[in-house]
């Protein structure tokens, strides 16, 4: 072999190594998760070569203008379909209470939860914990701060402990019709860069809501047992990757990556910036996802009340562009809350943006309940 072939044999070596390395399999923090656990993170990451799933908050529980009626979805009453993922919520589980904060029984959500993983679509939870200092919201963030006193206070790291035992028994409930674990992407602690919550921003340290974090999962994992859980880490907006990363818990305790992010001002400014800060935001952290061998995933985003008809291709799309990501997840349809207030992030049947989100659906990167089925998420 002449010297020159010599380099070049050697160059592909490199360039075959370096390229293995780039692409290396992220692989799911728990290493006695469930099979079907592993392979749903393993499918979602095969997806990112096709596209991103479209996932929407409470979409079987109720729409604008009903509630409860089997089968129904406003994801699906526009355009035929599913959304791929499905998101719900647990706070008011740690109390006891039949329904949680926004007024969905829990058993009808374990009812979703197994219908959903039937037809092959993937289940998300977010958790809105009360404040076990406290005894009130999960908005309720008084001195002297109640994450230091879950780490420290006996007491009061008693009745969080309390609260996980009921959080692990709902989870624990969540099975196949083999009685096979449900694989869900549990995301706790989100927006935790900002101050709303009693284990955000200002309320606590970055590190007692890092060493809380490890905790939960830690006492999830091992003392509970439940393996069927994938960790989605998420801020909100954020300006950079310090900021990100400065309340991260470690890659040992984190599978997804995300943030939340919605648009506030309309009008063709307000379109600009947030395609310019959602495409911004979204460059960082996928980054951070390809450093740390994470998914990313924009774990919540919303434009209340949809005003601009073409919205979802002309904004949304392109801010995402062709960005390498997992998911996004819309927020709720409230439709008329009890304050009169308006509240839908998704469009319903008739609204302006509609036709647009028809197009949007049909994107070949957007994928609803028809091509994940096809793909066999949890095989």
């Amino acid at each position: 072999m002449g010297k020159k072939n010599v380099h070049l044999v050697a160059m592909l070596l490199l360039l075959v190594l370096f390229g293995s390395s780039c692409m290396a399999q992220a692989v799911l923090n728990d290493k006695q998760a469930t099979a079907q656990t592993t392979r749903l993170y393993r499918n979602m990451q095969k997806l990112l070569q096709k596209g991103y799933m479209f996932g929407h908050q409470d979409d079987l529980a109720y729409g604008v203008g009903w509630k409860y009626e089997a089968g129904r979805s406003d994801v699906k009453d526009v355009t035929g379909d599913y959304p791929a993922l499905y998101g719900f919520e647990l706070g008011r589980l740690e109390l006891g209470q039949a329904a949680n904060l926004d007024g969905v029984p829990f058993d009808s959500m374990r009812q979703y939860i197994k219908d959903i993983y039937q037809r092959g679509g993937a289940i998300t939870l977010s958790w809105h914990f009360n404040n076990p200092l406290t005894g009130k919201t999960a908005w309720d963030a008084p001195p002297p701060g109640t994450v230091a006193a879950i780490l420290d206070s006996p007491a009061t790291h008693q009745v969080y402990t309390q609260w996980l035992d009921k959080g692990a028994e709902f989870l624990a409930s969540l099975t196949g019709k083999k009685g096979e674990p449900i694989p869900i992407i549990f995301r706790i602690f989100h927006e935790l860069n900002g101050s709303w919550f009693w284990w955000g921003g200002k309320n606590c340290t970055p590190g007692d809501i890092k060493r809380l974090y490890q905790f939960t999962e830690t006492y999830l994992r091992d003392v509970k047992h439940l393996h069927n859980l994938i960790y989605a880490f998420n801020t909100d907006r954020f300006s950079g990757p310090d900021e990100y990363l400065e309340r991260y818990p470690g890659n040992d305790y984190v599978d997804i990556i995300g943030f939340d992010i919605y648009q506030r001002k309309g009008g063709v400014d307000g379109n600009r910036q947030f395609i310019q800060e959602l495409d911004k935001s979204l460059t960082t952290l996928v980054d951070i996802a390809q450093q740390n061998n994470k998914l990313a995933a924009l774990t919540e985003f919303g434009y209340n009340g949809l005003p601009d008809s073409s919205w979802w291709t002309n904004v949304f799309a392109k801010g995402i562009g062709t960005h390498k990501i997992s998911y996004v997840m819309g927020w709720r349809n409230a439709g008329i809350k009890d304050d009169q207030h308006f509240e839908y992030y998704v469009p319903y049947k008739g609204q302006i943006s509609a036709n647009d989100f028809v197009r949007f659906s049909q994107l070949p990167q957007t994928l609803f309940q028809k091509e994940v089925t096809k793909v066999h998420l949890y095989r």
